[in-house]
């Protein structure tokens, strides 16, 4: 039997207008708490999370239909913590004011004061619906800000348990959890929040954004995208495979870091199909009843992956099913949303699965006779979240730096750059924008107000004001003049240099 989810009661926009203006007063109390009060506030967040462990494993477990505990507690529960602890410990350094150089010949001193936005909204995903809602409000708190979350409808045990978890260490005031479906979510994108953040697909991500701008609130959207993974010529194949099978198959494929398709030298397609298989079949010897396997989340998004799994192959496409031959009939299985690891080979130019993200644990390869051309169509598809390189740093390697756009690149492995706290991670284009992490996330959910003053005996105002004397205009256009011929003489010199 399929099994169905909860639905989460929707919150009305008048209550969650309450929560914003509790918050909103609550902070106008105490607009930029010490470091202290910051620290503590992560430390009660961090710790209703792991007080809570168990029962969140369990409800994921519940949600997604099989979710084994260890891959809850080692990606939603403890993945975060070492990027929070980093966070918490440099508050400090990054809380206090920035002396810039002075203005006017160093007689207008000025200063940039870092402080809170204010409220911050978080909505988030379902794929790891804890870790990324409690990163991002972990990265909030630390920058000073009160935090509203709206944890994804998709996923309601797991959420019914987090707002229970949070609000026994948490007053509303500092951190509350709204749970609640599609009007609970569009009601959520109107408030006139002082930041939003959003974690989802690009498809809902317009939908916030447009909700956002209507009150000029500023978004972060962290999405996805169709990530690449080319196998240099120079790469060892075999363990190039091993890894994107492994990036492939992480939470059976449900990962917006995930490569969605992989480029390989055409000489080295079966290499890269056998070592992809001997892969595939050590993570899991079984598939059908495997207790490590993680179900597609809900029946929408099983339909959706073999519906692009039948698109491809009525096209034209070969599929290569990974199990072992004695479960070949077992899978896939709709009653328990089990889909089993795949490679798609030969897919036509207009095959969905070309251009719609995967999110299951489906490969698609292509291959090249030259890796330009791998580079060239990765650069001319919408910019992905990641993009992957397997091979050495050669020359190869930085022209795919140069001519393509991500997020972020990582060689070699997955999701490198998004592992590293002291980068920037976010999306560009339809992969996102805005960034979060460690001090990016502080900066993000911060505003740098630069502070100026001065003691001098006249206005800067006044010299900008009439009357407009002779003597006057003839300084202007004479500085005028010189300007243009200044920049006219750096363009005759051949370095630019001036």
């Amino acid at each position: 039997m399929t099994m169905t989810t909860e639905s989460a009661v929707e919150v009305s926009p008048a209550e969650l207008q309450r929560l914003l203006d509790a918050q909103r007063a609550a902070q106008a109390l105490d607009p930029i708490p010490d470091a202290a009060t910051r620290r503590d506030r992560i430390d009660r967040l961090v710790a209703a999370v792991l007080e809570h462990r168990h029962e969140l494993a369990e409800a994921l477990n519940a949600d997604f239909g099989a979710r084994p505990a260890t891959t809850s507690m080692e990606v939603d529960i403890l993945g975060g913590l070492p990027e929070i602890a980093d966070t918490r410990e440099q508050l400090e350094a990054w809380m206090a004011a920035t002396e810039v150089p002075a203005a006017m010949g160093g007689v207008i001193p000025a200063f940039v004061q870092t402080r809170p936005k204010g409220v911050v909204g978080v909505i988030g995903p379902w794929n790891f619906p804890l870790v990324l809602v409690f990163v991002p409000a972990a990265e909030a708190l630390a920058a000073g800000n009160r935090v509203m979350i709206k944890f994804s409808d998709m996923t309601p045990r797991t959420g019914a348990v987090f707002a229970r978890a949070v609000a026994s260490r948490m007053s509303p005031q500092e951190v509350t959890v709204v749970n609640g479906g599609l009007d609970t979510a569009a009601a959520f994108s109107d408030l006139r929040f002082d930041h939003l953040f959003f974690t989802g697909s690009p498809k809902v991500g317009r939908l916030v954004a447009t909700a956002a701008g209507k009150n000029l609130v500023p978004v972060t959207l962290e999405l996805g995208g169709k990530n690449p993974a080319i196998v240099a010529p120079d790469a060892d194949v075999a363990e190039a495979a091993a890894r994107i099978a492994a990036a492939r198959l992480f939470n059976n494929g449900q990962v917006c870091l995930s490569p969605d398709y992989a480029f390989v030298p055409e000489s080295s397609r079966d290499a890269f199909v056998a070592a992809y298989r001997r892969a595939v079949l050590t993570y899991f010897p079984t598939f059908a009843d495997n207790p490590d396997v993680v179900s597609i989340v809900n029946d929408a998004n099983y339909a959706r992956v073999t519906g692009l799994v039948a698109d491809a192959k009525a096209k034209g496409a070969r599929e290569i099913v990974i199990v072992p031959e004695e479960e070949r009939d077992r899978v896939p299985a709709p009653e328990t949303r089990r889909l089993p690891p795949t490679l798609l080979l030969d897919t036509a130019p207009d095959a969905e699965v070309n251009t719609e993200e995967i999110f299951g644990p489906i490969l698609v390869v292509h291959t090249y006779s030259d890796v330009d051309e791998a580079i060239a169509y990765t650069a001319a598809g919408e910019h992905p979240l990641s993009s992957y390189w397997y091979g050495g740093d050669t020359d190869d390697f930085r022209r795919f730096l140069v001519q393509t756009t991500s997020g972020g690149v990582s060689r070699n492995d997955f999701g490198l750059a998004y592992s590293n706290p002291a980068v920037p991670f976010g999306g560009v284009g339809m992969s996102g924008s805005g960034a979060y992490h460690g001090k990016a996330g502080f900066d993000t959910f911060s505003h740098q107000r630069p502070v100026a003053h001065h003691d001098l005996p006249s206005g800067l105002a006044g010299a900008l004001v009439p009357p407009l004397t002779p003597e006057r205009i003839e300084a202007v256009a004479s500085a005028a003049a010189a300007a243009a011929a200044d920049v006219t003489a750096r363009l005759r010199r051949p370095d630019g240099q001036g």
